[in-house]
């Protein structure tokens, strides 16, 4: 049994894993909305904390984009039986196709909410890059925190080793790509992008004008919903079975 703090939902197949993003935790209003629609239907569901994060042990700076994908892999291998819809948020939305690629016979759809892959490369200025290279750990203000996002020289590795839009991403399930144009984290162009990158032709992207990156309005999470719901009748319809 896995030693990260979770919340497992039995129900319907598949199962819906949410995957959180960078520093956040299983206690967000999106997961937890998402929990009780997946509740009142019947509908499996997992949520949980990586390493470092939220209620699970370990020390953040110690963690890796890719010790949380291989936590996100443990959790499925061992919590979850048949297949599973993943949501991933923002970072998570990386590791989502991470684990999508290394799980192709479980993972069956994808919703991604500002999703955020291959930021190790977007997302830092070459001054910030240096500061990473020559003093190992970079603090930022956090928009979410009094505390500074810290980013360390061992996770921006991980992320460049990991990247995945360098690829067509070789997935053919029902894929929605949630996107705030005005989110100040994630330029929206991206998720145009990851539509693009993925070899599914039933990808939908839905851009959110006035949407920001929290997508967390009580618009937005209906429509995070109906991406969901979206999602899970295109993997059980006839043709996909």
């Amino acid at each position: 049994m896995t030693s990260l703090a979770h919340h497992h939902s039995p129900g319907a197949q598949p199962t819906i894993v949410f995957l959180p993003g960078y520093r956040s935790d299983m206690q967000g209003s999106k997961v937890l909305a998402l929990e009780a629609w997946a509740r009142e239907r019947g509908q499996a569901f997992l949520r949980f904390d990586y390493h470092g994060c939220g209620e699970s042990p370990g020390a953040f700076e110690d963690q890796t984009l890719a010790s949380w994908r291989d936590d996100a892999l443990a959790m499925i291998d061992t919590l979850v039986e048949g297949p599973v819809v993943l949501v991933g948020s923002s970072m998570g939305g990386w590791l989502m196709l991470l684990v999508a690629r290394a799980r192709p016979e479980r993972v069956v759809g994808l919703v991604g909410i500002a999703a955020a892959p291959d930021f190790t490369d977007w997302g830092f200025t070459a001054e910030e890059k240096r500061v990473l290279a020559e003093q190992g750990r970079l603090e930022q203000p956090s928009a979410y925190s009094d505390e500074p996002m810290v980013t360390t020289r061992a996770f921006w590795d991980s992320g460049e080793a990991n990247r995945v839009l360098d690829a067509p991403l070789a997935f053919d399930g029902p894929v929605r790509l949630l996107q705030g144009q005005c989110d100040e984290e994630v330029p929206w162009e991206l998720a145009l992008r990851i539509a693009a990158n993925l070899r599914s032709e039933k990808v939908q992207t839905w851009i959110v004008k006035d949407g920001n990156h929290r997508l967390s309005r009580d618009g937005d999470m209906r429509l995070l919903l109906r991406a969901v719901e979206d999602v899970l009748t295109e993997c059980c319809s006839p043709s996909s079975c």
